[in-house]
C-alpha cells in the first residue's frame, strides 16, 4: 500500500515537472516573439526618424498654382495662338496629367482642398472668401491641419509666395496654418496688378508685416520665390516646401506693356480682349521659365519634386481658353474644371510620360506627403500619386477610377442668393448644375466629352444612384460650419 503510494506520487510529481517545463517554454517563447516584434517596431520608427533626419532622403517640393489658367491656353495642350516654350518644356520633362480637374470651378475652395486634402466643404470653403462678410463664403477649418503643417512636422522648412486666399485675418493667415515664411497677397484679386489694391485695401505681406512693394505682381512673386529658394539651397538641415501661387492670368488681364506689343506685331489679327490674355499668359510663362533656370543653376534639378496646375478653367468674358472642353470658370461643365497639370521629378517620374487618370488637384498636396515619407491621413479625401507618376501603377489607376469625384461652389448674388451647387462623377457619368435652382443635368463622359447631350430623361436608374450619391456628399459636407464663430457677446448683424 505504501509502495502504491509512493508509486502514484512520484507519477504525479513528474507530470508536475512536466507542465512547469512546458510553462517556461513557453514564456520564453512569448518573450522572444515579443522582443522580435519590438525590435521590429523600433527599427522602423528609427527608419522613419532616419528618412526626417536626413534630408538628402527627401526631395524639395514646389507648387506653381496658376490662377484661372484654362486647358486651352498653354501651347503644349494644342493653343496655336498663345506660346508657352518655358512650360512646354516643364510639361516634357515630367508627367502630364492630361485629366486633371480642380476641386471647385472657383479660387478659394480648390486652395482650401489643396491645403488640407478635403474636399472643399468639409474643409469650410465651399465658396470664395472675400473682403466683405456679407459676401464671404468661406471660413477655414481651424482644427484641421494644413499641408504645411504636416510637412513642418515632418521636418520641411515651408514658404508661400503668391495668393493666399484662405482668409485676411487671424486665425487664419499663412503663418498662423503652418508656413514658416509669407510673402504675397491676403486676398482673393488685385484690381490692379502694379499697385496691388483690392477695393482699396493693401492686402501685400511679408509675413505679418504690411509692404508696399512696386512692380508687377507676377515678376514680383517670381524674386520672392528665387529669393526663398536661393536662401534654402544650401541648407542642409532640412529639405524645403515651396507655394508659388500667381495672381495672373486672373483678371484684370494686365500683361506688361512690352509683352503686349510684342503678341500685337506677331499676331495683328487677334482681338484685342484675346491679345491682352495671350500676352499675360506669355509672361507668367517666361516668369516661371526663369525660376526654373534658377532652380537648376543652385543644383536643385535632380532633388526637387515641382508640380504646376491652376486653381480652375479660364474666364471666358476675359477670352481665356478652355478648348475642347465646354464653358469655363465657374460652371460645372469640363471647362471649367479641366486645367493644365503636371509633375516633374528627374530620374524618378519618367520624361515625356502622360496619364489620362481622373485626378483632382487636392491629389498634388497628397503625393507632396507621400515624397515627405508621411503617412496618408485617414481623414483626407485626396490620393496621393506617387506610384503612378514614377510607375504609371495599374493598381492606383484602378482605384483612381473607381472614386467618386465631388464638387461644390456656394455663391451670392441674385443668381445663387447663398445657395451651393454641385456636380459628381462616378465612373463615365456626370450628375451636375450649374445654379442652385437649374435642373440637374447628366452626361456620359466616355461617349460625349463636350457635354453636349444631356441624358438625364434616358437613364433613371444612372440619375437615381447618382442623386443617392450626391445627398450622401452634401451631407458629409453639411456637417462642416462655413463662417466665422461668432461670440454670444457681439453676434453678428444682418445686413440692412
Amino acid at each position: 500500500m505504501v509502495w502504491l503510494v509512493q508509486k502514484v506520487a512520484s507519477g504525479h510529481s513528474r507530470r508536475i515537472r512536466c507542465c512547469w517545463r512546458c510553462a517556461w517554454l513557453l514564456i520564453v517563447m512569448g518573450c522572444v516573439v515579443a522582443l522580435t516584434a519590438a525590435s521590429c517596431v523600433a527599427q522602423q520608427a528609427e527608419a522613419s526618424r532616419s528618412a526626417i533626419a536626413d534630408p538628402t532622403s527627401r526631395p524639395n517640393l514646389i507648387l506653381i498654382l496658376a490662377d484661372d489658367l484654362g486647358y486651352g491656353d498653354v501651347s503644349c495642350n494644342g493653343a496655336t495662338d498663345v506660346q508657352t516654350p518655358h512650360l512646354d518644356k516643364f510639361a516634357a520633362e515630367g508627367m502630364m496629367l492630361t485629366r486633371m480637374r480642380a476641386n471647385c470651378t472657383v479660387c478659394s475652395p480648390t486652395r482650401a482642398a489643396i491645403m488640407t486634402g478635403m474636399y472643399p466643404d468639409r474643409a469650410g470653403v465651399p465658396g470664395v472668401i472675400r473682403t466683405h462678410a456679407d459676401n464671404s463664403w468661406g471660413y477655414l477649418r481651424t482644427d484641421v491641419p494644413t499641408l504645411a503643417n504636416r510637412l513642418s512636422e515632418a521636418g520641411y522648412q515651408t514658404g508661400i509666395v503668391g495668393k493666399w486666399h484662405l482668409g485676411l485675418a487671424s486665425p487664419n493667415t499663412p503663418c498662423e496654418r503652418g508656413f514658416d515664411h509669407f510673402h504675397g497677397f491676403l486676398g482673393d484679386m488685385m484690381d490692379d496688378y502694379y499697385t496691388h489694391r483690392r477695393q482699396g485695401h493693401n492686402y501685400m505681406r511679408h509675413n505679418d508685416k504690411q509692404i508696399d512693394p512696386e512692380g508687377h505682381a507676377t515678376d514680383l512673386f517670381t524674386q520672392w520665390a528665387d529669393d526663398y529658394i536661393s536662401e534654402h539651397a544650401a541648407s542642409t538641415e532640412s529639405p524645403f516646401f515651396l507655394y508659388l501661387a500667381y495672381n495672373a492670368p486672373h483678371f484684370p488681364i494686365q500683361p506688361p506693356e512690352e509683352w503686349l506689343v510684342r503678341v500685337q506685331k506677331r499676331s495683328p489679327q487677334l482681338e484685342p480682349k484675346r491679345a491682352l490674355n495671350v500676352a499675360f499668359v506669355e509672361h507668367l510663362d517666361d516668369q516661371i521659365g526663369k525660376l526654373l533656370k534658377r532652380i537648376d543653376e543652385l543644383g536643385l534639378r535632380e532633388n526637387t519634386v515641382i508640380a504646376f496646375t491652376s486653381d480652375n478653367g479660364g474666364s471666358l468674358p476675359h477670352s481665356q481658353n478652355n478648348d475642347p472642353w465646354r464653358d469655363g470658370k465657374q460652371s460645372h461643365y469640363d471647362g471649367g474644371l479641366r486645367v493644365p497639370a503636371w509633375v516633374r521629378y528627374p530620374g524618378k517620374i519618367p520624361a515625356g510620360s502622360k496619364s489620362d487618370q481622373p485626378v483632382m488637384t487636392f491629389d498634388v498636396g497628397a503625393t507632396f506627403l507621400q515624397y515627405a515619407g508621411v503617412q496618408q491621413p485617414s481623414e483626407i479625401d485626396a490620393i496621393g500619386l506617387k506610384e503612378l507618376l514614377e510607375d504609371n501603377s495599374s493598381t492606383l489607376g484602378s482605384q483612381l477610377s473607381a472614386r467618386e469625384l465631388y464638387f461644390v461652389r456656394r455663391e451670392g448674388g441674385g443668381r445663387y442668393v447663398g445657395h451651393a451647387y454641385h456636380a459628381v462623377i462616378q465612373g463615365r457619368w456626370k450628375l451636375m448644375q450649374n445654379d442652385p435652382f437649374s435642373p440637374l443635368e447628366l452626361y456620359d463622359l466616355e461617349a460625349d466629352p463636350q457635354e453636349t447631350n444631356n441624358q438625364i430623361a434616358k437613364q433613371p436608374k444612372v440619375v437615381a444612384k447618382l442623386k443617392q450619391r450626391l445627398a450622401a456628399q452634401i451631407q458629409q459636407g453639411g456637417s462642416v460650419p462655413w463662417q466665422a464663430p461668432q461670440s454670444p457677446e457681439s453676434p453678428q448683424s444682418l445686413p440692412q
